[in-house]
């Protein structure tokens, strides 16, 4: 497949590319999107939810310049995420021991598909590594941080607004019974 010479057929300049470098800058726009997608259903009690994402989202698209680019994730970031997370998980202190199912109102939703999408664009970056091409450490930490700090955030609604998430018991990994 080539690339049309008509710019208004091309989405973007590396679609037509084999290698995993593009999925990941696509798995990132994607993220970059769910991010906002979470800043505009985000509602009054979100305020401080709100302010976060939009410091974040930029961030999502320094991440998916970061290997084809210049490094645009810092330790500064990680550090500034770090604090977040730990400000929003001393706030859902003991709300949720184990796995949940993805429910919530706006922006719930969004902000689980952001969790889901900085585990897919971890994923990505093994492949890259795989491929030969260096992944600097800064950016799987970051995404790390990202699944967890979009989790907290959601106990963190769900818990303003007296939601009681539904526990996830796995018929996979969970204890054996006699039926088993």
């Amino acid at each position: 497949m080539r690339r049309s010479s008509d710019l208004d057929e091309v989405c973007y300049p590396f679609i037509h590319e084999s290698g995993p470098l593009c999925d990941f800058e696509v798995i990132t726009d994607e993220l970059c999107g769910n991010i906002g997608a979470a800043i505009s259903g985000s509602p009054a009690d979100c305020k401080d939810i709100r302010e976060d994402l939009a410091m974040l989202q930029p961030l999502a698209f320094h991440l998916n310049g970061s290997l084809r680019g210049r490094l645009a994730v810092t330790e500064e970031d990680l550090d500034c995420a770090k604090q977040r997370l730990a400000d929003y998980r001393d706030e859902a202190a003991g709300r949720a021991a184990g796995f949940v199912l993805p429910r919530g109102e706006m922006p719930v939703p969004f902000l689980n598909l952001s969790r889901s999408g900085a585990k897919k664009a971890i994923r990505q970056m093994v492949r890259i590594e795989e491929s030969g091409h260096e992944v600097p450490d800064v950016l799987p930490r970051f995404c790390n941080i990202l699944c967890n700090l979009f989790f907290a955030m959601i106990l963190v609604i769900n818990q303003r607004r007296n939601t009681t998430e539904v526990a996830f018991v796995s018929k996979s990994y969970g204890p054996r019974t006699r039926s088993d």
